[in-house]
């Protein structure tokens, strides 16, 4: 799949390519051994992320992590026999929009009905974007990505990029 990069400015909205990324379900009491295991630490709050070895998680509620990557391969290896856990590769169900430019809390907005401008960076949060679940982090001041169910991903696409240009043009 190519990267399509479509710029507005003062907004780029971009479908980045696939990366690995699996969701996992583990009991509290078993975050740290499971972490260990997967070479990264699993944080313990709701929209905190911890990256290490070329790994992000991202903790979604009390028992429930997303992990990204480069490659599959790291985390379906990881040893996490004996931890009871639900590891289960969801790479191709979601499609992943990078926001980016000084716009973009406008661009959010048209969708989400929460101050996306007041999450801290490197945090993310499961959230609503016009109807559709999503999940959002704050990549950077200027930067986030928004991940949807790929069934939903063209209406995400077209709103973004509806708004977009009537944010470029000033409407």
């Amino acid at each position: 799949m190519t990267v399509q990069k479509h710029s507005f400015p003062p907004v780029t909205v971009e479908v980045l390519p696939l990366a690995a990324r699996f969701s996992l379900r583990l009991r509290a009491a078993n975050r740290e051994a499971a972490g260990a295991a997967l070479g990264v630490a699993l944080p313990h709050r709701i929209g905190r992320t911890a990256s290490a070895g070329g790994l992000r998680a991202l903790c979604l509620g009390p028992d429930e992590w997303q992990i990204d990557g480069p490659e599959a391969g790291a985390v379906r290896g990881a040893p996490l026999d004996g931890i009871p856990h639900a590891l289960v590769e969801v790479t191709d169900r979601e499609v992943t929009f990078g926001l980016e430019g000084p716009g973009v809390l406008d661009l959010l907005s048209i969708g989400i009905a929460r101050e996306v401008g007041r999450m801290e960076v490197g945090r993310g949060a499961r959230t609503v974007f016009d109807g559709v679940q999503a999940v959002l982090v704050r990549e950077g001041e200027e930067r986030f990505t928004l991940s949807v169910w790929r069934s939903f991903a063209p209406h995400v696409e077209e709103l973004l990029h509806r708004g977009a240009r009537e944010i470029a043009l000033g409407l």
